[in-house]
């Protein structure tokens, strides 16, 4: 399904096919299941897909792979972590942050990279419901706002 996800992800050609309302569902079908045995799929996500395209659901594919990512990683105890820096991170970054959120108690943690440039610098967090803010921005901005609580 990672697979499945990252395809559609990749492909401009697929995401148009699966998001278009004027092709119709068995040329559509066709051509998914023609582009899924070429890219080495397995029978079970051919059937799947075929099951969603006869269902007339293509348009909502991409969303139930991720739904469907998101509770193997819930029943595997796999935690998202939504990064956002200012530049893309290097891999030492990458396995730093790594080990601090283990050193936090995340020990089985998928990183969802973002570049915001923005935030000027430092890290955003993002964690189920807790936010860890270490940006730039976030700093200037409360420091300006105890600047203004000072005058």
């Amino acid at each position: 399904m990672d697979g499945l996800g990252r395809l559609i992800d990749e492909s401009p050609l697929l995401r148009r096919l699966l998001e278009s309302p004027l092709i119709d569902v068995q040329t559509a079908q066709k051509a998914l299941n023609a582009a899924l045995v070429d890219q080495g799929f397995t029978k079970i996500i051919t059937d799947f897909v075929g099951v969603v395209a006869a269902n007339r659901r293509l348009n909502a594919l991409r969303v139930i792979v991720a739904a469907f990512a998101a509770l193997v990683a819930q029943k595997r105890g796999i935690i998202q972590a939504e990064v956002t820096s200012a530049h893309p991170l290097t891999d030492v970054q990458e396995q730093q942050l790594r080990a601090r959120l283990i050193e936090a108690g995340y020990s089985k943690v998928n990183i969802a990279k973002r570049v915001d440039e923005t935030i000027l610098g430092g890290l955003i967090v993002k964690i189920g419901a807790r936010l860890y803010d270490t940006s730039l921005k976030s700093r200037l901005q409360r420091l300006q706002y105890a600047m203004k609580g000072a005058a």
